[in-house]
């Protein structure tokens, strides 16, 4: 499988590509910033550099099966970045994925993003922009699939989380898991047109998402 990742150098986008090229995946990492391509290459990655915020990346997405955009602007950023990265940087990749006939699109979302005004007033830009390109991702025709994990950590893999459509209620979940979820999601066509939550659960990861039927 050739698979692009946006945000390949953020802490999601280089485990993902990590252990997509380790099974013998084609694993392209899009980055900004050239000197970070050293450590994809580290992984056993391509590095792609592109900046979603003033460049058009199609040119860039030639012959990928699959596209997980897993890029934001971070938390640093004002509003503004909130805007032209984590929405305008996904619309992007969704427009040329449609332009190529690229079928698959995965997006790593945010718990909260179904009802970004219910959060803290600081995280609402972000979850509005996290929303909208959820909306836009739904309403393309591709085989697309959103996972919002809840408070990311860097700890430890644990190998076992919960997921649903939504899950009622907060919590944490490590990079790796995610990471790791998805992969299954990628090599699962039953999480197509799904929507789901994850946290740090009891069920193997690729259990809880096997156990996942899209539409």
């Amino acid at each position: 499988m050739d698979v692009i990742v946006a945000g390949g150098h953020g802490k999601i986008g280089i485990r993902l590509l990590e252990r997509l090229a380790a099974r013998g995946d084609r694993a392209r990492g899009l980055i900004r910033n050239p000197d970070h391509a050293a450590d994809l290459e580290a992984v056993g990655a391509e590095a792609v550099v592109v900046d979603l915020e003033s460049e058009d990346p199609t040119p860039h997405l030639l012959d990928a099966d699959a596209i997980v955009f897993a890029a934001g602007a971070g938390p640093g950023s004002g509003p503004e970045r909130k805007r032209t990265v984590d929405y305008a940087g996904c619309v992007k990749l969704l427009e040329g994925a449609e332009a190529l006939g690229i079928p698959r699109f995965v997006v790593v979302s945010s718990m909260g993003a179904d009802e970004p005004e219910g959060g803290p007033e600081a995280m609402r830009p972000y979850l509005r922009a996290k929303a909208e390109a959820d909306a836009a991702v739904q309403a393309s025709g591709l085989a697309w699939t959103i996972v919002r994990p809840g408070h990311l950590t860097d700890d430890p893999p644990h190998g076992r989380v919960v997921v649903a459509e939504r899950l009622g209620y907060g919590g944490t979940v490590t990079r790796d898991d995610v990471a790791d979820v998805l992969v299954a999601v990628l090599d699962s066509p039953t999480t197509e047109g799904l929507v789901f939550e994850v946290l740090q659960g009891d069920v193997p990861v690729a259990s809880a998402v096997a156990g996942l039927s899209g539409s």
